[in-house]
């Protein structure tokens, strides 16, 4: 049977927009915890740079992704929101995915959707469900290193299952009042800085041009991500 890539593409996007929108905010990380789980945990499957705060993130993620390329890595890129495509979240090697790929990976995620809905009082959101298609997608291609952009918060955002090795915290200021608490200055920094990991090297950007001692970030993770030995990343 011929398949009409574009008319199931439109089906495929309103299904995904049918959940609950992005503003509608359940800050928890069971549901995206047990996502991963069933898929066999795809967000380890290589490096992440981790990008959180609250203005230019998206700027950043594009930035070290170009850099990144440069060096000859394939990149994983998921930002949001989508300007004219959804497809446009998820990028491999600085391009979107293909329709046909943004469909398979939402009819093999959509099962174990399907599963942990009915295992939690809210069902998984639109911007959950995009997350779980990335990390399916960045670990089949595979890539070898992730470009990670936070969503909304920090420490209970969906995409912190994944442990970043670097992460990066642009300016921050006061947003999503209504939905997490950043009406104080202390909790505008607390919350993104929350997706950084113990054992990650955290870049804020009040940090740059990098101090002399954070040179070993380079020299420590230059050799796992050479585009010459890309089986040894993921």
């Amino acid at each position: 049977m011929v398949v009409d890539i574009e008319a199931r593409m439109r089906e495929v996007e309103r299904e995904i927009i049918a959940r609950r929108p992005e503003h509608s905010v359940d800050l928890a990380l069971d549901r995206m915890a047990e996502l991963v789980g069933l898929l066999g945990d795809p967000q380890r499957a290589c490096p992440v740079i981790h990008l959180t705060g609250t203005n230019g993130k998206t700027s950043t993620a594009r930035m070290t992704d170009a850099l990144l390329r440069s060096r000859g890595l394939r990149t994983g890129r998921f930002t949001s929101p989508h300007l004219v495509s959804i497809r446009e979240r998820i990028c491999v090697d600085g391009a979107p995915v293909s329709a046909e790929r943004f469909i398979a990976a939402y009819e093999e995620v959509l099962p174990y959707v399907q599963i942990v809905d009915e295992h939690h009082p809210a069902a998984m959101s639109f911007f959950e469900v995009l997350t779980g298609m990335a990390f399916a997608i960045f670990a089949d291609t595979p890539v070898d290193v992730v470009v990670l952009e936070v969503g909304v918060g920090g420490r209970l955002d969906c995409t912190n299952v994944a442990d970043g090795v670097v992460a990066v915290i642009t300016p921050i200021s006061i947003d999503h009042t209504s939905c997490s608490a950043t009406r104080s200055r202390r909790s505008r920094g607390r919350r993104p800085a929350s997706s950084s990991r113990a054992r990650s090297r955290c870049w804020p950007s009040s940090r740059w041009p990098p101090p002399r001692s954070c040179s070993g970030t380079r020299s420590r993770w230059a050799p796992r991500w050479r585009g010459k030995a890309r089986s040894s990343a993921c």
